[in-house]
């Protein structure tokens, strides 16, 4: 397959209009090519000689989207395992805070022998070598548990702790590179007309400094996975792999709120019912076994999760500190500000002038959850990287918040070591607040942005061609049959309109051509479409 560029600017309007009318949208064998509609990846292109020309040829070889996009995954994924040396060679076990002073923390390495992986045990039936009232077993859920156990069978089991230890994490390594290449192909996949937008994740600063510190990639893969079938129009296998996702991580279990109030406002509820209950069903595969076997085992992620504390990386920790003592009602709190924050985006799903996409409201109800948790681990954001990759592909508002998550992650080991060496090299707790203060704010700048698009589909940069949600597989296109609020009331003055006078056109008129997915979008404000599509 061979595709060539096209440069919307030089087209006249009929030339770009898809060959089926408006309402189908832009032409499904086009790509679009970033450097000619960011700025900032077109200054970036520069680097190998500027963005490409009208006739270029893109596809013809080996080296298709996908391909190249794993190649830099892979690339950008070795450059964090480069990172993470000096632990490798001496920091995870020699010295106190070497290994924050070098910021190349893994958890893998210390939980192969603190979680009994290294003398045989197994995660869910036998106890924790050094179990605690509130912790008696491994404390992840299901999924993650097997992926761990799988690595520790792969592991020798002879030698040195220290080069056992050091081999069940290149082990991880080798696993979760897997993980990483699978989340690049899914995003591919989910904005099929949009596949250069992963360069995003492949090329992310947190997706280096934060691949191997746990195991939470094996969840974002799957939950790529699930939103890639979802776009594809097969709803049974995404809700197999929410499920799947689910019983490696919670988060993914967000993914249910907005697919409902999507398919509440589209009628869709029969591909709902099929997504919710093929989650259901793989995640009952994967954890009632281990429910039958061992309950207490089972549960202690979810016990250990409820009693834990407020911990590092979360707003609720400088509140602690402040006051010197813990929040005994957390997390009544925490579960009252997250339904609140999902009621408010349900809200705007149900009554934003155009239904939003689907990736939009999921990068919004998981940075609610990432905001609102007792703990923000450095390694949470990869939650959030594929979901700000598809609900706002701008290099610019991207790299404004990898800028505050980076330095986050270097302020968070700086304080472990100014607090665990007598020396107090590092940053202090004034400091640490600052640097948990521009994570949320980073955090909170795209989720502004986001909603900003929701409210204005014209600053959408997936929308300015014609396109209505990519990532939505049935609700793409499909009119709205429930709405609410200032669309309900759009569409009732657009329903009676005909009966009244005419006006003359304004800005009325322009915010209510957004209630029907089916009209022409003009470009973005904020978008340079400069040969922005190449057609197949």
């Amino acid at each position: 397959m061979c595709a060539m560029t096209s440069s919307t600017r030089d087209q006249t309007a009929a030339e770009a209009q898809p060959p089926g009318g408006p309402d189908q949208g832009p032409l499904p064998n086009t790509v679009v090519v970033p450097a000619d509609e960011d700025p900032v990846a077109e200054a970036g292109s520069e680097l190998i000689g500027g963005p490409p020309g009208r006739r270029a040829l893109l596809g013809v070889s080996w080296w298709v989207p996908a391909r190249f996009l794993a190649l830099t995954t892979v690339l950008t994924y070795c450059l964090g395992l480069v990172q993470k040396l000096p632990c490798y060679n001496s920091g995870w076990f020699f010295g106190a805070t070497s290994q924050y002073t070098h910021a190349c923390y893994s958890d893998i390495p210390h939980l192969y022998t603190a979680r009994g992986l290294a003398v045989g045990l197994h995660p869910y039936l036998d106890q924790i070598p050094s179990p605690s009232p509130d912790m008696k077993f491994l404390e992840y859920p299901v999924l993650t548990g097997l992926f761990m156990q799988i690595a520790g069978w792969l592991t020798p089991t002879t030698g040195a702790i220290q080069d056992r230890e050091r081999w069940f994490w290149m082990v991880n390594a080798g696993m979760l590179l897997i993980c990483v290449v699978v989340t690049v192909i899914a995003l591919t996949r989910t904005h099929r007309r949009r596949p250069w937008d992963a360069l995003l994740f492949a090329l992310a600063p947190a997706l280096a400094l934060n691949a191997t510190i746990n195991w939470d990639l094996l969840a974002v893969a799957l939950t790529a996975v699930a939103m890639a079938y979802w776009s594809g129009r097969r709803p049974v296998w995404a809700g197999v792999f929410i499920g799947l996702a689910t019983a490696a991580k919670l988060y993914p279990v967000l993914l249910l709120g907005p697919l409902l109030v999507l398919c509440w406002r589209a009628g869709r509820w029969r591909d709902f019912g099929r997504a919710l209950g093929a989650a259901v069903a793989a995640w009952l595969v994967v954890d009632l076994p281990i429910m039958i076997a061992s309950f207490d085992g089972w549960k202690t992620f979810y016990t250990f999760s409820q009693s834990r504390k407020e911990d590092f990386g979360s707003f609720w920790m400088i509140l602690m500190q402040d006051r010197n003592e813990s929040l005994p009602t957390l997390n009544t709190w925490i579960a009252v500000l997250l339904v609140a924050s999902c009621l408010a985006i349900g809200w705007l799903a149900l009554s934003a002038p155009r239904r939003p996409r689907f990736a939009q409201l999921v990068f919004l109800v998981v940075a609610a959850f990432v905001l609102t948790n007792k703990v923000y681990s450095p390694q949470y954001v990869l939650w959030l990287v594929p979901l700000a990759v598809l609900a706002r592909p701008r290099w610019r508002d991207f790299l404004i918040w990898q800028a505050c998550e980076v330095l986050y992650f270097l302020g968070i080991w700086s304080y472990l070591a100014y607090i665990g060496d007598s020396k107090q090299h590092g940053i202090g707790q004034d400091w640490y607040h600052f640097a948990i203060m521009l994570h949320m704010i980073g955090t909170l700048y795209l989720v502004a942005v986001v909603v900003r698009d929701i409210l204005r589909p014209d600053r959408d940069p997936v929308r300015w061609d014609g396109s209505d949600d990519p990532s939505g597989g049935v609700l793409d296109f499909a009119p709205d049959v429930f709405v609410l609020g200032t669309a309900r009331r759009l569409r009732e003055e657009e329903s009676y309109a005909g009966l009244g006078p005419v006006e003359p056109a304004g800005e009325h008129d322009a915010v209510v051509d957004w209630l029907a997915p089916e009209r022409p979008l003009s470009e973005p404000q904020d978008a340079v479409p400069e040969g922005g599509a190449a057609q197949a």
